[in-house]
């Protein structure tokens, strides 16, 4: 979350989908069908995304409510995002309690959909659990802290994990269940701290293929000149041996608070997100790191980075990076899935690549580099080569017309299952028609299912 939220090295990218997908990739080519999730008035921002694999079809996704003191918006859908019931909870008499905001999704093999979240009241960590697709949630454990940040959930064969900042401090900290089936899990573990050189946040976490956990995480919590990206791995997961020593894999000269043109009143931290590949495949055991990269220093140039290791973090493969537009305009908060039935990974972030304030659909304002959309590329081969970058969204959208302190949040997230992939974000272009501010107004929560082959 980045403080308490309260209302008031290149590489050159070839293909990597098969040419029965063109239409759906090639950046040329028409965007896919987007999916208006919540159709509320006001914003929706710092999303989170996950779909079923016990059932494909089943797709859930929540964003923040900025605008309001509590209360997440949420979308379910049982058939492929053809419709959606739509709710918000967390808000003041919920069961749940009162929910602020960072919430983070992860669906396991045997169905349970886990989430994460914080509280404005205090600085816990919470943990929910839904076992019937997102219809309804339980709050399962409550990790007292001075003050919670930025929690993320991840799951594994047979474990749910949870990473966090704990303050004061700024350490890194995890927690886990053992889980044995729809609606069976063991007791969470006392969090145990992720060794770290000073300060510490905006994390992600992933489990293995073993049950190992890997945590990720910047150094630097705020100001603009730039952080190391790290990650640690405590190789038993549940057992007794704890996260060992942490590796220095890149650095960014995305701060934890630069602003861009795009991003003005929230600012983007360098966002490090975590995928492990346990599928089985080719590439069984790769854990794929993303991460935003500033070149020079406060340009505004920012790109989207990848990596990946085959030794659970001990090395890791140079930087190659994922957007291949010819412009130093803005990519950011990237997200990163990986279909565990494949083994196949896929990106997507906010992109202002198309707004050169020349006019045209990608600029609606006469003003450069702050008007975005969502573009995305995969990855059929274990990241060796990737698809040419596609563009996701229809329209064009805008932070300053959000009228909204939070920007489009410090995050978003996607989700990769039976060779779908589902990015979600905040999108104000009333591209689908259905947007109850209008158009350039209030942010709505977006997806669009694609499929890979």
């Amino acid at each position: 979350m980045r403080g308490r939220f309260l209302a008031s090295t290149s590489s050159t990218i070839v293909l990597g989908f098969a040419v029965a997908l063109a239409t759906a990739t090639l950046a040329s080519a028409a965007p896919p069908s987007n999916i208006n999730v919540t159709a509320m008035a006001g914003n929706e921002a710092e999303n989170a995304i996950a779909v079923n694999p016990t059932n494909p079809s089943n797709v859930v996704a929540m964003s923040t409510l900025p605008d309001v003191v509590a209360g997440l918006a949420v979308g379910v859908s049982f058939n492929d995002g053809q419709t959606w019931t739509r709710r918000v909870i967390g808000a003041a008499g919920d069961t749940l309690g009162e929910i602020c905001c960072d919430q983070q999704l992860a669906w396991d093999r045997f169905g349970n959909l886990w989430m994460t979240y914080l509280v404005n009241t205090n600085g816990d960590v919470l943990v929910a659990l839904s076992t019937d697709g997102g219809s309804s949630f339980t709050k399962v454990a409550d990790i007292q802290t001075k003050f919670g940040d930025q929690s993320s959930i991840a799951v594994g064969p047979n474990s749910v994990w949870v990473s966090f900042t704990r303050s004061p401090g700024k350490q890194m900290q995890a927690f886990g269940a053992a889980v044995t089936g729809l609606g069976q899990f063991g007791s969470f573990s006392t969090p145990e701290n992720v060794p770290s050189p000073g300060n510490g946040d905006y994390g992600d976490t992933a489990v293995g293929p073993a049950g190992q956990v890997m945590v990720t995480y910047q150094n630097a919590v705020n100001g603009q000149g730039g952080a190391d990206i790290y990650t640690a791995v405590d190789p038993d997961g549940l057992g007794p041996a704890g996260f060992g020593k942490p590796t220095v894999v890149a650095h960014s000269h995305v701060g934890g608070f630069d602003f861009l043109p795009a991003q003005p009143d929230r600012s983007i931290d360098a966002e490090a997100n975590l995928a492990w590949d346990r599928s089985g495949g080719a590439h069984n055991g790769r854990v794929y790191l993303v991460w935003t990269q500033e070149r020079p220093n406060e340009s505004d140039n920012t790109d989207i980075m990848l990596q990946h290791s085959d030794n659970n973090g001990a090395t890791w493969s140079p930087a190659i990076k994922l957007n291949d537009d010819l412009t130093t305009n803005s990519q950011y908060n990237p997200a990163i899935a990986l279909d565990q039935s494949s083994g196949d990974v896929a990106v997507s972030w906010y992109d202002t690549r198309n707004d050169l304030g020349t006019g045209g659909s990608g600029d609606t304002d006469g003003i450069r580099n702050d008007d975005f959309q969502i573009w995305a590329t995969d990855s059929t081969n274990g990241g060796t080569t990737f698809a040419p970058n596609f563009r996701v969204s229809q329209g064009t959208s805008n932070a300053v017309d959000a009228n909204s302190f939070f920007d489009t949040g410090d995050y978003t997230h996607a989700a990769f299952v039976s060779g779908a992939f589902w990015p979600a974000w905040s999108d104000n272009s009333n591209s689908t028609g259905d947007n109850p501010d209008g158009t350039l107004h209030k942010f709505d929560l977006y997806t669009a299912k694609m499929s890979i082959p």
